[in-house]
């Protein structure tokens, strides 16, 4: 009982530090206004960097190092068969989302798609030693007000602002406007937050080779599943604001 208790306290401790986002680096900002601390001397105030916020940038990086290198030689004619493989794979992700939204919201796809390539990479960068950005509530509420955002505006652009009013003469509508984003803020955290505990579970029990077979479970089908889900929910959110 002794061991199996010290395993547990040791297991809860692991992964109690791996669940907590960490500050990575931090800046000290001069205060501009020394009137307002208490020795007037104007104290050094930080701004801190955490974990997910860098590591969302390293996966936006990564997407625009790959958009250039990718699209770089892209020709009218004489198609190279590497651009006729890329333009295939963007189109069928492109095609999804278009049908996702529908005709009357298709202009909203450039954005969509790039959100669906930006969440799917950020589920799928624990294969390479980082904690998903999306782990963090912060990220994923980011996006959700995001999305929420998009759909006034949506709706506005299509409606004009008295439409956009009308909407909200219905009680429910009001009701809307604040469960939608905690929905797809709580079902994309709680999903990869679940994935990444069940992962660090199993690294610590069986450390050596059914983690990478899990892996491609969690990190990687589940964590694309995810960025689907919400770019799914998030299109049809806006679909129906225009429509």
């Amino acid at each position: 009982m002794g061991y199996l208790s010290e395993q547990m306290s040791t297991m809860g401790e692991h992964l109690n530090h791996r669940l907590q986002v960490e500050n990575l680096f931090e800046i000290p900002v001069k205060n501009p206004i020394p009137s307002i601390t208490l020795d007037g001397g104007g104290n050094p105030e930080n701004i801190f960097f955490a974990e997910s916020t860098v590591v969302s940038w390293i996966v936006m990086g990564v997407l625009i190092v790959l958009a250039i290198i990718i699209t770089s030689g892209f020709r009218v004619r004489g198609l190279t068969k590497r651009q006729i493989r890329a333009e295939g794979w963007h189109g069928m992700f492109y095609g999804m989302v278009k049908n996702m939204l529908g005709h009357e919201a298709a202009g909203y796809a450039p954005y969509m798609c790039t959100v669906l390539y930006f969440i799917g990479l950020c589920n799928i960068f624990g294969i390479f030693g980082f904690k998903p950005p999306t782990k963090d509530l912060n990220v994923t509420a980011a996006l959700a007000i995001m999305t929420i955002v998009l759909t006034q505006v949506a709706t506005i652009r299509a409606h004009g602002v008295g439409g956009w009013l009308k909407v909200y003469k219905n009680p429910m509508n009001i009701l809307e406007l604040f469960t939608r984003p905690l929905s797809l803020c709580m079902r994309l955290f709680g999903n990869v937050l679940g994935a990444f505990v069940i992962m660090q579970l199993i690294e610590h029990i069986i450390p050596v080779v059914l983690p990478g077979f899990v892996s491609l479970y969690f990190d990687i089908f589940d964590g694309l599943l995810q960025a689907y889900v919400f770019t799914f929910l998030s299109s049809l959110f806006i679909s129906e604001a225009v429509e």
